[in-house]
């Protein structure tokens, strides 16, 4: 608390918070309570009767007259009974508390003013209007010097008024008893507490506080370092209205966004136990087993609040909301309101939890939408655990998919702005701009790519999970954000086992996503035996793992000549193993070893290739035939048979004619025979 050394002077001046007046015109002892009544103790009988709740006040007409405006006009007003004249005061603020000591002042009593009742009897007396017209130094006038001087300038104090303004509004707001105590804690809050009495008015009594007693001895070398969130249990006991009251304030004053998303932290933890205990790791089961407590967000006008609200859960999801959830809420919508826009002002696995209980508690469409853009603004710092929201529509899907698909975007979008932003920003964005650019890297994409390949994996069990969804969400990052698609083919592994009816077409169709040459060689060694996996997908993978396997036993046995020529000559192989480290001797066995080993399975992976090369030729060969055969139409099948035909005729044409020539000069030579024979 903060508490001034001038404090305790004011106090004096004002009576130590004790009021009295000593124009009365009823000698009285004080008040005694009979039941539900209280009356005068004075021989005088009481003609005035004042209702308040369930409680009765027998008083007498001048002592309230002179100093009360309303209660002047009500009885002027009031012709029912001449005698014993009754008013009902139902809606007077603070209540019968408020009135009684409104009372005693009224007849001279002394009045014990505290940070518990000053701010109901400053309201009772302006509903009462007991002021200065009727008489000097009225209630109205010393209850508002007691604010000013004394509450507004002590840590303590102004947040019991404000804790107490709880049930006194719209009273407390329009007499501005709630702006100016806000303004006065967010002053305390930002300013330098050195030199000022301090302790932890939250904290309970037996854990000791820090206090600065002896302000003129003590050095600020010396002084015990005050913790920057001091403040954060104290101003937690405030009701949700009031505390974003005073994180409003506390923005004006100009306070680091860290603290001030700290703080929310700290209020949301204490408020909604459930968003941290219960809001890891849970499945959609879990969610339905987190108990209530008795406490509300409505508040008490107690000091001495030390509940909490808890995770309230419907049974399902027809039910009728209850009290305590419609509280949660509006607590819940109050803290995105008031979250500082720049970037890491909360953890991300805040941001998360809070989307998830906003889902679960349907708060408004715009307050969701602004808590996704700011999880988008931090996503590569989510888990896998926070990223696992169920699905609390009637969608199918176990888990919230759509929503992780809309988180993905902001993301995208969000660095997109980043990068296409100018270097130097403008002044009045500077504290946002060094928010934004202090985590912001250049290995953003490939963290939230891991955790998108971890997502999928895990979802990829749920058999009501569609291709389509699966993969959008895994399309949704550019080629450049992944350097090895080792998570992609896991999660696409999982997904084959989970879904085994898909067709040879949906199979292709979800291979297509992964890039088989950032496969790692166990990756690809794991593929080539898949059975899941279509076969045009396997071949792909058998190539790549060969041309990785060639380039790393390239890479382990060539070396740089640049590196060797200025290397000094070992003489001997013993000279080689007492230079070399011991680590290193048993790492080079492992190694050739790993040599050996891949150079097998090299062996293997080729005879297995040269057979699929074999059998593609094979078929290429065949399906070549067939498209010939295909191709041919009557017109050239007609050509054929003519050019056929002329071959057929050029060679019996050759045939025949040494025939004729034979027969010719046989012809010539019986002639001859026959004249010899005429002869």
């Amino acid at each position: 608390m903060w508490e001034s050394e001038t404090e305790s002077v004011r106090g004096r001046e004002y009576g130590n918070g004790v009021l009295s007046s000593n124009k009365h015109g009823v000698k009285t002892d004080g008040f005694e309570l009979r039941g539900q009544s209280w009356y005068v103790a004075t021989d005088i009988p009481s003609d005035l009767l004042v209702q308040v709740g369930d409680v009765n006040f027998h008083l007498h007409k001048y002592p309230m007259l002179s100093r009360s405006g309303k209660v002047n006009r009500l009885i002027y007003e009031s012709n029912n009974h001449p005698d014993l004249n009754k008013i009902a005061l139902e809606d007077l603020p603070g209540g019968p508390e408020a009135f009684e000591l409104a009372a005693k002042f009224c007849y001279g009593i002394a009045v014990d003013l505290t940070a518990g009742n000053i701010s109901g009897l400053r309201c009772a007396a302006e509903y009462l209007e007991m002021t200065e017209d009727l008489d000097e130094g009225n209630l109205i006038f010393k209850t508002e010097a007691f604010l000013s001087y004394v509450v507004l300038s002590s840590w303590r104090d102004s947040i019991l008024v404000l804790k107490s303004c709880e049930k006194l509004s719209p009273w407390a707001e329009n007499l501005q008893i709630v702006r100016r105590c806000s303004e006065s804690i967010a002053w305390k809050a930002c300013a330098n507490p050195k030199g000022i009495k301090w302790a932890y008015t939250g904290k309970p009594s037996k854990v000791s506080s820090p206090k600065w007693n002896d302000l003129k001895d003590s050095s600020p070398s010396r002084s015990q370092p005050v913790p920057p969130d001091w403040w954060f249990e104290d101003v937690s006991i405030l009701r949700t209205d009031h505390f974003v009251r005073v994180i409003t304030a506390i923005k004006v004053k100009g306070m680091r966004f860290e603290l001030i998303g700290a703080s929310i932290m700290h209020y949301a933890a204490k408020w909604l136990p459930g968003l941290i205990k219960d809001g890891q790791g849970q499945g959609p089961a879990d969610d339905m087993s987190i108990s209530t407590n008795s406490n509300s967000s409505g508040g008490t006008g107690s000091t001495s609040w030390k509940g909490g609200l808890h995770m309230i859960v419907a049974g399902t999801k027809d039910d009728t909301p209850s009290i305590q959830a419609k509280d949660q809420r509006m607590i819940i919508e109050s803290l995105i309101s008031i979250i500082p826009p720049q970037k890491d002002s909360v953890s991300c696995s805040f941001l998360l939890r809070l989307l998830r209980m906003a889902n679960m508690l349907k708060v408004a469409p715009a307050l969701v939408t602004e808590l996704e853009k700011r999880v988008g603004m931090q996503f590569e710092q989510a888990t896998l655990a926070d990223l696992l929201i169920p699905s609390y529509n009637k969608s199918e899907t176990m888990y919230d998919v759509d929503l992780v698909q809309r988180l993905l975007e902001h993301f995208l979008v969000q660095e997109q702005t980043e990068s296409s932003s100018p270097s130097r920003p403008p002044f009045s964005d500077k504290h946002m701009y060094e928010g934004t650019q202090r985590s912001n890297n250049p290995n953003a994409k490939m963290r939230v790519a891991r955790l998108v390949d971890s997502y999928l994996t895990e979802v990829s069990r749920d058999r009501n999970l569609s291709l389509t969804k699966f993969q959008v969400l895994a399309e949704a990052l550019p080629e450049s954000a992944r350097t090895c698609d080792d998570g992609l083919y896991r999660a696409i592994d999982s997904y084959l086992k989970a879904h085994p009816t898909l067709s040879e077409h949906e199979r292709k169709r979800l291979c297509r996503v992964m890039d088989c040459q950032k496969l790692s060689i166990d990756a690809c060694m794991h593929a080539a035996q898949n059975e899941r996996l279509p076969l045009r997908i396997v071949v792909q993978v058998l190539f790549s793992e060969q041309v990785k396997i060639s380039n790393a036993l390239a890479n382990s046995t060539l070396k740089d000549p640049a590196e060797t020529q200025y290397q000094p000559l070992i003489p001997n192989h013993k000279t080689l193993l007492e230079a070399t480290p011991l680590s290193f001797q048993e790492g080079w066995a492992a190694a050739k070893k790993d040599i050996n080993t891949l150079k097998f399975e090299l062996e293997s992976v080729k005879a297995k290739y040269l057979e699929l090369q074999n059998d593609m030729e094979n078929l290429q060969r065949q399906f070549e035939k067939m498209s010939k055969q295909k191709q041919t139409s009557a017109w050239t099948s007609g050509w054929k048979k003519l050019s056929k035909l002329t071959k057929m005729t050029a060679v019996e044409n050759h045939d025949i004619v040494p025939q004729i020539s034979t027969a010719a000069e046989q012809t010539r030579k019986t002639p001859r025979r026959w004249r010899n024979s005429i002869s």
